[in-house]
């Protein structure tokens, strides 16, 4: 497997956060993850994830971030609650919303 460079966050790990986050992994990229409810990440810290405890750490160990949640409050509240991903972002940093 080659590795890669770009280190990939993904916040939410859902049916299809937790299927493009596996994805992201077995291609070799550097991947660490975090979900709102803890026991999500199990299968991908097998794959070789790290796991974040706030999408604040997600960030700052990322340079893109894919955000898989349900719905525009969620969006806002993973990106910008007090240790949201604004709070860990670098100005490099690239966010994708699904």
């Amino acid at each position: 497997m080659e590795h890669r460079s770009e280190r990939v966050g993904f916040a939410g790990l859902g049916t299809m956060g937790q299927a493009m986050a596996a994805n992201v992994a077995r291609h070799g990229f550097p991947l660490t993850v975090w979900n709102r409810s803890s026991g999500r990440s199990g299968p991908l810290v097998e794959l070789g994830a790290g796991e974040a405890s706030s999408p604040a750490e997600l960030a700052a160990q990322s340079d893109v971030v894919v955000i898989c949640v349900r719905d525009t409050p969620d969006v806002e509240a993973v990106l910008f609650e007090a240790d949201g991903v604004a709070a860990g972002a670098r100005s490099s940093l690239l966010a994708i919303d699904c």
